[in-house]
């Protein structure tokens, strides 16, 4: 079948080419394709196909050439009754290679004819970089850790700078805060709820090192076999509900129900059952380790302190409302069946309206506070702000699940016409702000993205910051904020308070009348088209509040805004 291969190849589409396309390289082609290519000759091909279009192409029409012979070889051939009888055992190698000679003549006229289809058709054919990017496009996601973070009351965080959030992957190593209550789920099924202050050392999903703090440790059969270490000693649960209390002197562990085993130290191989005690680091005592806080305990004080901060939050919407600047203020608290009213305006034309499968479920604060989940691709909020501004300020709270789409709406004005803005998050976690300069103009570009020119929808500019979301971060929520201000010329954008691009405003995409009209949240269906396809571009995610402002925010104002909205945990 090689030589059929090989034949067909250079004799239909690789007549007249260049000294690249000679036996030696095709030899590493059809060694690459049987898989029998040496290290050092794939990474002689590898070099050639990153850097010759026609090498690429030659290995593409190789390729197809061996996957369509494989296909009529495989092919079963037809045969009358009278051909079914069985023959000899000494006769099958000579019909089969008849066949196959058969066959083989068959696919020399069929590979040819498709090689040279595809040598005519070099404009429109994938190039083997395209393949190789589908391929990595396609590859499995991964994140490191071994635990996450479900709850976090009253922290304060000794590193502030680093703080872990609520629903946050907790990676190999340590984990330390200085007062206040953590509860840890570990990927094997163990949950921890530690008092600070605390000092751990997260090791595997089986194991954790304390070095300072108390604890809690649940661990259903599930995780039967998770080992919590202090000191020189391991404690093994065999099933339980244990407690310690570690300090740098001190060392302590109580069985609360079920059975553990301690590896180690003076006390390695002894069992313990419910009720029993040891000290397994300083001075022995039979003093019983108290007042550990409890899983149901823990929640109840969560709840009460989300809704307490609940509570301050609704306080300072009042006071945005009386800010003169503030063109929108969509607040989930103020939902009322399908609209959501907005805060700004008192006559209830540029409320929004809830259109679609869209779900109201639980916001940054818990039950205590709603949010507006888009998930489903007809899902979306209808709003109409009419007049003129000057400069935009955009800012909400979003939990983002997943990135599925390319792009993925938080706030589209529907026909992008001249002034209007759109604000999204891309695929890759980046966010996107632009503003329509002129939308009579046709733009054409390259894009190195996808690698080919398209053409854009008028003249406009994206301003596109560094990823600021993964994978690891689903379930968490975010305060996003985009400033776009014609007076000063420059694009800011932020998250969690934080400046993460700032760019100029080139004089040919400044546009000084700003406008929204008919836009949506969370969505963008461009309704008004003839046609009824649109773009899907739900956030698979949940909103809980968005403002707009005519006005360019300062960095000071915008994180005045994350740290009275923020929830707890965050």
């Amino acid at each position: 079948m090689s030589c059929v291969l090989r034949f067909s190849v250079v004799s239909k589409s690789n007549c007249n080419r260049s000294s690249i396309m000679d036996n030696a390289f095709l030899k590493l082609v059809y060694q690459a394709i049987d898989q029998t290519i040496s290290p050092e000759d794939f990474d002689r091909l590898q070099d050639l196909l990153e850097t010759s279009e026609e090498a690429r192409l030659t290995y593409l029409n190789a390729v197809n050439a061996c996957e369509s012979l494989h296909e009529i070889a495989a092919t079963p051939v037809a045969t009358s009754a009278e051909s079914t009888t069985t023959l000899p055992l000494n006769r099958w190698p000579s019909v089969f290679a008849f066949r196959s000679l058969m066959i083989a003549a068959t696919a020399l006229f069929v590979v040819g004819g498709l090689a040279y289809w595809l040598g005519r058709q070099r404009l429109n054919s994938p190039r083997i970089v395209d393949v190789v990017e589908l391929e990595s496009a396609a590859s499995e996601s991964q994140i490191a850790g071994h635990a996450t973070l479900r709850r976090a009351v009253d922290v304060e965080w000794t590193d502030s700078s680093k703080p872990a959030k609520v629903g946050e992957v907790l990676p190999n190593g340590r984990f330390q805060f200085d007062s206040g209550v953590a509860e840890i789920d570990f990927f094997c099924g163990a949950t921890l709820i530690v008092e600070g202050p605390a000092n751990l050392d997260i090791e595997s999903d089986w194991s954790v090192r304390v070095n300072q703090g108390r604890l809690r440790a649940t661990v259903p059969p599930a995780a039967r076999g998770f080992s919590v270490k202090t000191a020189e000693s391991e404690v093994i649960d065999l099933g339980t509900e244990f407690t310690m209390d570690v300090s740098s002197d001190m060392a302590q562990v109580e069985v609360v129900d079920g059975e553990i085993m301690l590896r180690g130290g003076g006390l390695d191989g002894q069992h313990l059952h419910t009720g029993e005690r040891r000290t397994l680091h300083g001075s022995p005592s039979d003093q019983a380790i108290e007042d550990m806080i409890t899983a149901t305990d823990l929640h109840h004080r969560d709840e009460s302190a989300m809704t307490q901060r609940f509570q301050r939050w609704k306080e300072s919407m009042l006071s945005l409302q009386n800010d003169d600047r503030l063109i929108a203020l969509f607040a989930t608290s103020e939902l009322e069946g399908r609209t959501i009213r907005n805060g700004a305006t008192a006559d209830g034309t540029q409320d929004g309206l809830l259109v679609g499968p869209v779900e109201v479920v639980d916001g940054r604060f818990g039950a205590a506070s709603r949010g507006i989940n888009f998930d489903r691709p007809g899902s979306r909020v209808r709003t109409r702000i009419d007049g003129d501004f000057q400069a935009f300020t955009f800012a909400c709270w979003v939990k983002i699940d997943s990135l599925d789409q390319r792009y993925n709406a938080l706030f589209m004005g529907d026909g992008y016409e001249n002034g209007e803005p759109h604000w999204q998050i891309r695929d890759d976690g980046r966010l996107m702000f632009s503003v329509m300069v002129d939308d009579s103009q046709s733009v054409s570009f390259y894009n190195k993205r996808d690698q080919r020119v398209v053409k854009d929808a008028g003249l406009h500019r994206v301003y596109i910051t560094e990823p600021f979301w993964e994978i690891a971060n689903s379930g968490q929520w975010f305060h996003l904020a985009a400033v776009y201000d014609p007076a000063s010329q420059r694009v800011q954008q932020f998250v969690n308070g934080n400046r993460i691009s700032d760019e100029a405003i080139d004089p040919k995409y400044r546009i000084d009348t700003l406008r929204i009209g008919p836009a949506e949240i969370g969505n963008w269906g461009q309704p008004f088209r003839e046609t009824p396809w649109f773009a899907v571009r739900n956030l698979d995610g949940s909103i809980d509040e968005l403002t707009i402002y005519n006005a360019a925010l300062t960095a000071t104002e915008i994180q005045s805004l994350y740290e009275s909205g923020k929830p707890l945990g965050y």
